[in-house]
């Protein structure tokens, strides 16, 4: 996984970046193939502003978050992105047929 983290209008310390990285352990939990993951950090006035493009197999996943805090952003762009990272996993195992070439029937 290769992972950019770039700051518009702040500088990105290694503590930020540190941050950052522990929280997308989390993503990477849940899917193995992760190809890219790109940060954008950026300050305008008084919102602070994170975006995220993540670069699956067969899948490019953009989100954004604003907030007062940075770190809040983070954590905001961190819940919406692992929430669609599931909605991108559960797609891929939902539809899977059976050898015999009839689709699976969800159990009750």
């Amino acid at each position: 996984m290769n992972l950019k983290v770039t700051g518009l209008h702040l500088e990105v310390t290694p503590s930020l970046r540190e941050y950052i990285e522990n929280k997308l352990e989390r993503i990477t939990r849940h899917v193995d193939n992760v190809i890219d993951i790109s940060v954008t950090l950026s300050v305008d006035k008084l919102v602070q502003k994170a975006e995220v493009n993540v670069h699956l197999s067969g899948k490019d996943i953009h989100i954004e978050a604003s907030e007062a805090d940075l770190y809040a952003a983070i954590d905001l762009l961190m819940d919406k992105l692992d929430r669609q990272v599931l909605k991108h996993k559960e797609k891929l195992t939902e539809h899977r047929v059976q050898s015999s070439g009839e689709v699976q029937q969800p159990s009750l």
